[in-house]
């Protein structure tokens, strides 16, 4: 089973135009408890995404002061100063967005967070409409899945129909989606092919490996 970035994304929207003013956005921050709006466009495309870090910096250098000396610190001094000084969505808001789509996987969804550094990410549709906001508790929300579920696809889907082995032939064990597997795979190349794919299944926490791997035959000390 592939989890797509639909079947974990909200489609409960707080989003906010171009124009939305400081004091809007603050009270919304507040009163819905995001930590972040989707800036769109009057066709409602999304065209940014203001945060509450965006904002908080208006807060945080009231005194002038950036905190970060030197060349880099000016550099930085300036370009949070104009965050400080805005008065709306479009003069705080980071542009282009960066979206994912409603078919994309949650590991691409993953990933964008993880490398970016943000909480959430706009879902837009294939014309850029705002279809949905995905956060990272909707992503860790996979984990949720029950040992059962996964034990099935395991045995079932990845062995049997991927593998075309027989289930028998290993005892496969899952506990708080940590997987143990144990068995005599044909060889140590397949061996870890089966242990990655069961690694990518949704709501695997750990894979402890514990097959039986066969010693690779030789020949005048040549491997095959």
């Amino acid at each position: 089973m592939k989890t797509s970035v639909k079947d974990v994304m909200s489609t409960q929207i707080v989003a906010v135009r171009r124009g939305a003013t400081f004091k809007e956005m603050a009270v919304k921050l507040r009163e819905y408890r995001v930590s972040a709006f989707p800036v769109i466009d009057d066709e409602g495309k999304v065209i940014g995404v203001v945060s509450g870090a965006d904002m908080l910096a208006k807060e945080a250098l009231a005194d002038g002061h950036a905190g970060i000396p030197g060349r880099l610190g000016s550099i930085v001094h300036h370009k949070e100063h104009q965050k400080a000084e805005g008065l709306t969505a479009g003069d705080l808001m980071t542009h282009p967005a960066v979206t994912v789509k409603p078919e994309d996987t949650i590991e691409h969804a993953a990933r964008l967070m993880y490398s970016l550094q943000v909480k959430r990410l706009p879902v837009v549709d294939a014309g850029g409409y705002l279809a949905g906001i995905v956060s990272r508790a909707d992503l860790l929300s996979v984990f949720d899945r029950p040992d059962g579920e996964i034990l099935a696809e395991i045995t079932d889907d990845v062995i049997l129909h991927s593998f075309f082995m027989d289930p028998a032939l290993f005892t496969v064990s899952v506990s708080d989606g940590v997987v143990t597997v144990k068995g005599d795979p044909e060889s140590a190349n397949l061996g870890h092919e089966l242990m990655d794919a069961i690694r990518h299944v949704q709501g695997v926490v750990a894979v402890r490996d514990e097959l039986a791997y066969p010693v690779e035959a030789s020949i005048a000390g040549l491997y095959f």
